[in-house]
């Protein structure tokens, strides 16, 4: 790709390459994107997309230094001899060695090195995975219908979005996956996972998973399908507005405004956002969402960098039109990226009320860089902060009430968390 191409990319808010924050893997089937928040904007994370192109398909070695002679923490350089040794050794004495090509070893050392930050957003792809990557990107929308992401080391589920296949299979927000057809997921990298799970319309995936409150683990069969997403809608509730958000999406700011207009002309005794199970979608989205109760000027997220010059703020642009409608954010461990910002903003100004369970903390930024051989680099670099400076990677936003929606309350229709919402804005 050019690089002038590249930027056009990069200016376009519309394409799935343009910035979003944090990056969180959408299942659809065939299906993976990259969102740094446009945030999912959570996962409006913008995938900073450049190219890097050394001009050669071979690793450049550098010179060879030895530091024997230096105590390890005064060691600032590396042998790269070593390197060396450990190819030449597989090379020399590996039993299937005559499989074994160049490339083969070459690109699973780069992958290694990336793997080795320990950061499970951060990964290599080879020039195969890069390509099958970029399709995904503008592929079909057929899969299970479900975000998955890492959580303590474990892949987890953290929502299947809206009368999905995976919903419909009884797949829940923070499910353990533990195998995917019978395969164990044990070290197994996201994108790993996201090539298994996804998959054609009308074809079956087997996930194993395990979720707090069952004894022993669970196997459940999803059959794949066209995913349709709605992101927006809206119910009146005895005068109080109900707003179900399921994505930052594209089009979720001309829905929202829709909405907003319509949620005013109703004159409410207030307002219930609901970003339960919403995974996230584009930057752009959810400083527009928050901009209905943010008004213009106002940080609605910070962006943090290891240097420090780098640093960002997304203000508002929008004009606080439902700031004076008394309001509460219902959020769950499925509400990441751009929900976060969204809820996390709002509590910070003291705009809502935040209501339900800890959000599943996924507020990181990754870029994707093209290397010159086709394959690509997905590295995190930087991390998501409220506008009061809360770090939202990892730590989530603790609402205000904190109230679980248990097994039993589903399977007996109840919802104490939206309950408890409208016992807030009835309060005088």
């Amino acid at each position: 790709m050019e690089e002038n191409s590249n930027n056009n990319l990069l200016n376009n808010p519309s394409h799935p390459l343009s910035r979003r924050p944090n990056f969180r893997a959408v299942v659809y089937g065939g299906i993976v994107l990259l969102m740094i928040i446009s945030f999912s904007i959570g996962i409006v994370v913008g995938v900073n997309k450049k190219i890097a192109d050394s001009g050669t398909s071979a690793p450049e070695v550098g010179r060879v230094i030895n530091t024997d002679s230096l105590p390890d923490y005064l060691t600032k350089d590396v042998n790269f001899k070593l390197f060396w040794k450990v190819w030449d050794t597989i090379k020399n004495k590996f039993i299937d060695k005559n499989q074994l090509t160049d490339a083969q070893l070459f690109y699973g050392a780069m992958a290694g090195v990336v793997d080795s930050l320990g950061d499970p957003y951060s990964v290599f792809l080879n020039p195969q995975t890069s390509e099958e990557f970029s399709d995904e990107l503008n592929g079909k929308f057929e899969g299970i219908g479900a975000e998955i992401g890492i959580r303590n080391n474990q892949l987890t589920i953290i929502s299947p979005l809206p009368e999905s296949p995976a919903e419909q299979a009884g797949l829940k927000a923070l499910d353990r996956i533990i195998g995917i057809d019978g395969l164990e997921t044990t070290g197994m990298s996201l994108d790993q996972a996201v090539s298994l799970i996804r998959g054609d319309k009308d074809t079956e995936v087997i996930l194993t998973v395990t979720r707090d409150g069952l004894n022993e683990s669970k196997e459940i069969k999803i059959i794949r399908n066209t995913i349709k997403i709605i992101s927006v809608n809206w119910t009146d509730k005895n005068g109080i507005a109900y707003v179900k958000l399921t994505n930052f999406n594209s089009d979720t700011s001309a829905k929202f405004l829709e909405v907003a207009n319509e949620v005013i002309n109703s004159s409410p005794k207030g307002v219930i956002l609901d970003l339960r199970n919403n995974p996230g979608g584009y930057l752009e989205t959810a400083v527009d969402i928050a901009g209905y109760w943010i008004k213009e000027g106002q940080v609605v997220v910070r962006e943090e960098f290891s240097n420090a010059e780098q640093n960002q703020e997304y203000v508002s642009n929008g004009k606080g039109q439902l700031a004076d409608f008394k309001t509460v954010v219902l959020v769950n461990g499925g509400s990441a990226s751009a929900s976060e910002i969204v809820a996390g903003a709002l509590q910070d100004y003291q705009l809502a009320t935040v209501v339900g369970e800890t959000t599943f903390g996924k507020g990181s930024v990754q870029e994707l860089e093209n290397l010159s051989d086709g394959s690509a680099i997905k590295l995190t670099i930087a991390r998501w902060l409220t506008p009061y400076s809360r770090t939202i990677d990892k730590n989530g936003i603790q609402p205000d009430f904190e109230l679980k929606l248990t097994e039993e309350d589903i399977n007996e229709n109840k919802d104490p968390q939206l309950d408890k919402a409208l016992e807030i804005i009835n309060q005088e």
